[in-house]
C-alpha cells in the first residue's frame, strides 16, 4: 500500500469505525468422500445427514416477513478436497406455475431462479454469486459492496435442475477454483441464499438483509466447517480457431483463418492473470452507430470480453475507455492540396493484452492491464504524380493502467488509479492519475466520496490539468439526500485512455428523494426524487448546463411498472462547444419538457414497454420530442420475441454546419430519426441457443435556415450561404447467431453477418426508398465459426496420470 492511502485511510477511520453489527445466521457443513453426481436428485447417503439452512425471510417486497410455509425453502451444504455442493429443495404449492424460460447463459428470462453467495474472506466486501434459474440456467457475477454485480465476471461450475410434484430442486458444484479465500486450516466464509419466486416477484434470502440498511454483502450469514482444504492451481487455458468468409457485391468473397489462446493464471490465492494471445473479437455484437452532428464523439459500449470480465476495480474514478485501445484510427491527417488517403485501415490491430487483478484477506485489490497495438499505415496518393507514400496512423502504442484499492470497515475504501498511454516516436504521451475515496460510517447511513485526480500531456506543447470532485449523501430511511461539487480545470485531459467531452468548469448537484420500503394498499415499490444541477464555464461563470427535475419511478400491485418526470431549465445556457472554436459560444435559451414510461410485466406472455418523451423550447416554435414502444411476446420457454420501434423529431434545432470566412455557420434544421429493431431467440437447451438481432437506423437532418454565430452567442441571417449540408444517414445491422456450449466453458459459435450503410446530402423521405437504396450495392456479408476450448490445469493433470 504507497503511503498516501495508508496515511487517507488513518484520517478517515474516525469516519468510518467498526463492521455492520448483526445476529449472523450460521450453517456448519460437512466433508464427504462419496462422488456427487450433480443430477437434482439430492439421493447420495451424505445429503441425507448434512445440516439444513432454513427459515428464508423476505428481501422485497415485503422485507423481513418470513417466507410463506408453502413456499419454504431448504439448502444443504457439503464439501470435498476439490470443490463445494450446494442441495436446494424449493417447495411450491403449485409446480405446473413454476416459471421457467430457457435463456442463453448470464440470462434469468423469465424464470424461478436461485442463487448462492460466497465470500471466502468473510469480510463483507466481496461475493462470488451463482445463480440457477428453474430451467437449468446458469449465471454467474462477482459482486463488490462499492460496485454492485459484475455479470461480465465467468467461471466453471456445474449444475442441474429439476421440478417435482412439490416444488424443484438444484444441485451445484462449485470447485474451488472458481472462488478466492485465504490459505488457512478452518475456514470461515460468508454465506448467503437467495430465491425469487418469480410470478409473484417476491426475492427471499437466508440470512435476513434489512433495506433500510442496503448493505447487503455485509448482512451475509456464515459458513463453517471447511478444513484442511488447499487453494487449487488456477490455470486454465482456452485456445481457439475461427475461420471467417466475407464478401460483398463489390468485393470478392475471401476467407480467412484464425487462432489464438487466453491464458487465466491465479498467481496466488487473491491475484489473477489473464492474458490473451493473437486477440480475436470477429464475433462481438456491433456498434449502434448513429448520425452524429454534434461537437462530441459517439460513445460506444464495449462488446469485447477480455475488456469486459472482471474489470470493476479498473473502472475506479471514470477513468478508462477501453475503446480507445484497437479504436478506429483517425485520419485527419496533414495531406498536401494534392494528395488524397487511398487506403486505410479500418481499425488498430491488437497484438496482445493481459490483466492482473484480485484482492486480498486484507482487503488490498491490486489491478494492472496492460495491451500494446500496432504501428498501423494509411497509403496517401498523389493527384499531381501519381506517386504514393506511406503515413503512419497510429504508432506501435502500449496501454496501461494500475489500481490500488484498499477496502476497510467492510464499507470503505480508498483507491490510487494510474493510466498511462505511450506512443513510439515523436507522438502524443499522457499519463493521469487520481487518488479517490468512498467513505461510510459504521451503520452505511452516511457517505462521503470524491478524489482528485490529474493529467500530464506530452506533446507539442505539454499540459497538466486537475478534476477535483466531493459528494456527501445520506443512504438510509425512506428519506435520502445527497449533495456535491466538482471542479475540472481547462486543461485536464484523459482522453487518450478515457473519455470526457467538457473542461474548464466547476458544477453543484443535490438530490432528495423518499420511497416507500415496504409495500402498501397500491404499490410494490414507490420512490420520488427532486435533483438540480448547476455547471458553470469557470472564466466568465456563465450558466454553461443546469436542470431541476422531478421523477417518479413505481410498480403497482399487479407488477406493472410506472415511471414519469419533468424537467426545467430556467436559466439561458452558454455553449462553448458547439461552435468548434475557442472561446466563442452560442446561447441556448430556457426550456422545459417530460416524459413518460411504462412497463407490462414480463411474467405476461405479452408485455409491452411505452416511453414518450418531449422538451420545448420556451417562446419559441422549437422543440424535441420522440416515443419509443417495444412489445414482446413469449411464445414458449424457448422462443421469444422483441421488436423496438424508436421516433425522435426534433423541431427547428440549432447547431453548427460549416465555417465560411471568418464565419461559423450555424442552421435552423429539422430531423427526424427512425429506429426499428428485432432480438429474438429460440433455445433448444439451456446450453444450445439461437439468436436473431437486426437494428435499421434511418435519421434525416435537413436545414432550413442559414445562420452567422454572433459574438454574442446569438444568431443572424446568412442568405449568401449556398453549400449543401443536409443530411441523410441510414445503416443496418443482422446478425444471427448459433451457439452450444459442449462442455464447461467450451462454446462452439456460428455466426452470419450482414451490415450496410449510406450517407449523402440529398433528402428523400420516401422510408421504403432509402431502405431499398441501403441495400443496392452496399451490403457486406460475413459467416465465421469459432471453436473455444477450456483445459482446466488439474483435470488435464489428471487425464495425464489415467492416461
Amino acid at each position: 500500500m504507497t503511503n498516501s492511502i495508508k496515511l487517507l485511510v488513518f484520517i478517515f477511520i474516525s469516519f468510518s469505525t467498526g463492521a455492520l453489527a448483526q445476529q449472523k445466521k450460521t450453517i456448519a457443513t460437512t466433508k464427504t468422500s462419496e462422488f456427487i453426481s450433480i443430477d437434482a436428485n439430492l439421493n447420495e447417503k451424505s445429503w441425507k445427514n448434512a445440516e439444513i439452512a432454513t427459515d428464508f425471510v423476505s428481501f422485497e417486497p415485503k422485507n423481513g416477513t418470513p417466507i410463506p410455509k408453502e413456499f419454504r425453502t431448504e439448502v444443504k451444504v457439503l464439501y470435498t478436497d476439490d470443490a463445494i455442493y450446494i442441495g436446494a429443495t424449493l417447495y411450491d404449492p403449485d409446480p405446473s406455475k413454476i416459471l421457467k424460460e430457457l435463456v442463453e447463459r448470464d440470462e434469468i428470462g423469465t424464470s424461478d431462479f436461485f442463487g448462492v453467495f460466497i465470500n471466502g474472506y468473510n469480510d463483507g466486501q466481496q461475493e462470488f454469486r451463482f445463480f440457477v434459474t428453474a430451467a437449468n440456467g446458469q449465471i454467474d457475477t462477482n459482486f463488490t459492496s462499492s460496485d454492485g454485480e459484475d455479470g461480465s465476471w465467468n467461471a466453471i461450475w456445474e449444475s442441474d435442475a429439476k421440478t417435482t410434484e412439490f416444488g424443484w430442486i438444484i444441485e451445484m458444484k462449485i470447485p474451488y477454483a472458481a472462488l478466492r479465500f485465504p490459505e488457512q486450516e478452518k475456514q470461515t466464509w460468508g454465506l448467503n441464499f437467495f430465491r425469487e419466486v418469480r410470478r409473484e416477484r417476491q426475492k427471499y434470502t437466508w440470512s435476513p438483509i434489512d433495506n433500510k440498511i442496503g448493505a447487503i454483502s455485509q448482512q451475509a450469514g456464515l459458513l463453517t466447517g471447511i478444513e484442511d482444504i488447499k487453494t487449487p492451481t488456477r490455470l486454465f487455458l482456452i485456445p481457439y480457431t475461427s475461420f471467417y468468409l466475407s464478401g460483398s457485391e463489390t468485393q470478392k468473397t475471401k476467407g480467412e483463418l484464425k487462432g489464438g489462446l487466453d491464458v487465466k493464471y491465479g498467481i496466488n490465492d487473491a491475484f489473477t492473470l489473464d492474458a490473451i494471445l493473437v486477440p480475436d473479437f470477429g464475433q462481438t455484437k456491433y456498434d449502434n452507430v448513429i448520425l452524429n452532428l454534434g461537437p462530441f464523439e459517439q460513445q460506444f459500449n464495449e462488446n469485447r470480453p477480455f475488456f469486459t470480465e472482471g474489470t470493476d476495480l479498473f473502472s475506479k474514478g471514470n477513468l478508462l475507455y477501453s475503446r480507445r485501445i484497437g479504436q478506429t484510427p483517425d485520419l485527419n491527417l496533414n495531406l498536401a492540396d494534392n494528395e488524397f488517403i487511398s487506403e486505410y485501415p479500418g481499425a488498430i490491430n491488437l497484438l496482445n493484452a493481459m490483466k492482473i487483478s484480485g484482492r486480498d484477506k486484507d482487503g488490498l485489490g491490486i489491478g494492472f492491464l496492460n495491451a500494446i497495438t500496432e504501428k498501423t499505415m494509411a497509403t496517401v496518393a498523389n493527384n499531381s504524380n501519381d506517386q504514393t507514400r506511406q503515413m503512419v496512423v497510429s504508432p506501435l502504442t502500449n496501454y496501461n493502467v494500475t489500481v490500488f484499492d484498499q477496502r476497510f470497515n467492510q464499507n470503505s475504501s480508498v483507491t490510487f488509479i494510474n493510466t498511462n498511454v505511450t506512443r513510439d516516436g515523436s507522438f502524443r504521451d499522457a499519463n493521469v492519475t487520481g487518488l479517490l475515496f468512498d467513505l461510510n460510517n459504521k451503520t452505511n447511513k452516511y457517505n462521503v466520496s470524491g478524489g482528485l485526480k490529474s493529467s500530464s500531456i506530452s506533446d507539442t506543447q505539454n499540459t497538466n490539468g486537475i478534476n477535483a470532485s466531493l459528494f456527501l449523501a445520506e443512504n438510509s430511511g425512506n428519506f435520502r439526500y445527497s449533495v456535491g461539487g466538482e471542479f475540472m480545470s481547462k486543461d485536464f485531459d484523459n482522453n487518450d485512455l478515457g473519455i470526457n467531452f467538457r473542461t474548464n468548469y466547476y458544477s453543484f448537484y443535490n438530490n432528495a428523494s423518499y420511497r416507500i420500503l415496504n409495500p402498501n394498499s397500491i404499490f410494490n415499490t414507490f420512490r420520488i426524487s427532486l435533483a438540480s444541477y448547476f455547471e458553470f464555464y469557470k472564466p466568465t461563470n456563465q450558466i454553461q448546463a443546469s436542470n431541476f427535475n422531478v421523477n417518479l419511478n413505481s410498480t403497482n400491485k399487479k407488477n406493472h411498472y410506472f415511471g414519469g418526470g419533468f424537467n426545467f431549465n430556467p436559466f439561458e445556457s452558454y455553449d462553448y462547444y458547439e461552435p468548434r472554436v475557442a472561446n466563442r459560444y452560442f446561447v441556448n435559451p430556457k426550456n422545459a419538457g417530460g416524459y413518460f414510461y411504462f412497463s407490462s410485466n414480463y411474467n405476461n406472455k405479452f408485455a409491452l414497454d411505452i416511453n414518450p418523451y418531449i422538451t420545448h423550447v420556451i417562446n419559441e416554435n422549437r422543440y424535441e420530442a420522440g416515443v419509443n414502444i417495444s412489445p414482446r411476446y413469449r411464445f414458449s420457454d424457448k422462443f421469444s420475441l422483441v421488436y423496438s420501434f424508436d421516433y425522435f423529431r426534433q423541431q427547428n434545432d440549432i447547431g453548427f454546419i460549416d465555417f465560411e470566412d471568418s464565419n461559423i455557420i450555424f442552421a435552423r434544421r429539422d430531423r427526424d430519426t427512425y429506429t426499428n429493431s428485432i432480438t429474438s431467440k429460440f433455445s433448444i437447451s439451456s446450453v444450445m441457443n439461437f439468436n436473431l438481432s437486426v437494428r435499421h437506423y434511418w435519421s434525416l437532418a435537413e436545414n432550413n435556415k442559414i445562420n452567422n454565430l454572433n459574438e454574442d452567442g446569438s444568431l443572424s441571417t446568412n442568405t449568401s450561404y449556398s453549400t449543401n449540408k443536409n443530411s441523410n444517414f441510414s445503416t443496418w445491422n443482422l446478425d444471427l447467431s448459433y451457439s452450444w456450449w459442449f462442455a464447461p466453458g467450451s462454446q462452439m459459435s456460428v455466426l452470419y453477418r450482414n451490415n450496410a450503410a449510406t450517407f449523402d446530402r440529398n433528402i428523400n423521405k420516401d422510408f421504403n426508398s432509402n431502405l431499398s437504396n441501403l441495400f443496392q450495392g452496399n451490403l457486406n456479408h460475413i459467416l465465421s465459426v469459432s471453436v473455444r476450448y477450456f483445459i482446466d490445469y488439474n483435470q488435464a493433470k489428471n487425464w495425464i496420470k489415467k492416461g
